[in-house]
């Protein structure tokens, strides 16, 4: 018989290994997009100004624009496919363990037996072998000291998983893409208002400095939408808010005395969460060909 307290305490400093790498990971992602986007608006600031400067001025904007274009390039190498990959299986691997944590300390099947330390023990070796490729990035990681969840039956688990996801994670989540899509539309709305008006602009007074700009607007607006294409926040945004309504109608359901008994409702509960999960990291994965989850 494995000690209880040793089995699922493994789980639980593992999960917090492969959540430290999923979030560096993240950050890398979210560095390189940022810093693509703002090399790719400087790379065509500085070259139109290069084309409208003259002498030292011109030469130096020309260098600028070169170098902050090449430096583009290389900085998206930071969000390349295999990086969002990588980010998103070890963000799986974290949630999965911490699903088992929550359903062992629960009490839900699978780990309602005698055995489920074994069994607990047996998912984690399954998984950790569905990763040995991406393993290398928990070297150097160690544990965070922290208590297991303070779940001990299904009232316990209902407010310390359901709830604290429920208001600590994707009501927030979805709050906040719903904000980055809003900022990205009209930052979208008002750059090609301006190539727009300039282009207006040009047509009734020619002026070939006025329409280079035409250009550098187009441009950047034409990277902002690539970049909140890259990011999916409309996709987000709508993947929190649908698990944020499926897991209070469950609560309530359940605080009403509805049909599911207590096991069927951890189960059910897992279930939403590790779809959500498993939906929008996918996606954003494969999206990628085309460009935390709480810890």
């Amino acid at each position: 018989m494995i000690n209880s307290d040793v089995a699922i305490t493994l789980l639980w400093q593992r999960q917090s290994v492969w959540s430290q790498a999923a979030n560096r990971l993240k950050v890398r992602i979210t560095w390189a997009r940022s810093a693509t986007l703002l090399l790719i608006v400087l790379g065509a600031v500085f070259g139109t100004g290069a084309a409208q400067a003259q002498g030292t001025l011109s030469r130096v904007l020309a260098a600028g624009a070169a170098v902050a274009l090449a430096l583009a390039s290389l900085a998206g190498r930071g969000g390349s496919p295999t990086v969002v990959r990588d980010w998103t299986r070890a963000r799986s691997v974290s949630e999965a363990i911490k699903a088992d944590v929550y359903t062992y300390l629960a009490g839900a099947r699978p780990f309602d037996g005698p055995d489920r330390d074994e069994k607990a023990l047996h998912e984690l070796d399954d998984l950790m072998r569905s990763v040995d490729d991406i393993v290398r990035h928990t070297t150097g990681l160690t544990p965070v000291d922290r208590s297991l969840p303070p779940v001990h039956d299904v009232d316990s688990y209902a407010k310390e998983r359901v709830v604290k996801q429920l208001d600590g994670y994707y009501l927030p989540k979805a709050r906040e893409m719903a904000r980055k899509v809003q900022f990205t539309h009209v930052l979208e709305v008002t750059l090609s208002g301006a190539a727009a008006v300039l282009a207006a602009v040009v047509a009734v007074l020619p002026s070939t400095a006025v329409s280079a700009w035409i250009g550098v607007f187009t441009t950047v607006a034409a990277a902002v939408t690539a970049h909140a294409a890259a990011s999916r926040y409309e996709y987000q945004q709508i993947e929190f808010t649908r698990t944020a309504d499926e897991l209070e109608r469950l609560t309530t359901l359940r605080a009403v005395g509805g049909h599911l008994d207590d096991e069927e409702f951890v189960v059910t509960c897992e279930r939403i969460i590790s779809i959500q999960n498993e939906g929008w990291m996918a996606r954003l994965g494969t999206n990628d060909t085309e460009d935390s989850s709480s810890a």
